[in-house]
């Protein structure tokens, strides 16, 4: 399927959130995620499913000051 992950194509056969996140070498990283604009709390990734055109945006914290 063809989904949007900040902002670029990605074409993956991933079902679920967190299998995404696996594929991109993003599996084990603290991030926030949201689909289609909704926040996905970490604990409900392994259920999130994905579908064909869904907008997926992965933020790392940051710090500073």
């Amino acid at each position: 399927m063809k989904i949007i992950v900040n902002g670029e194509a990605v074409h993956t056969a991933s079902p679920t959130l967190a299998a995404l996140l696996a594929e991109l070498g993003k599996g084990d990283a603290k991030v926030a995620t949201s689909l289609n604009e909704a926040f996905v709390p970490k604990a409900m990734r392994d259920t999130q499913a994905l579908a064909d055109g869904d907008r997926i945006e992965i933020v790392a914290p940051r710090q500073g000051g």
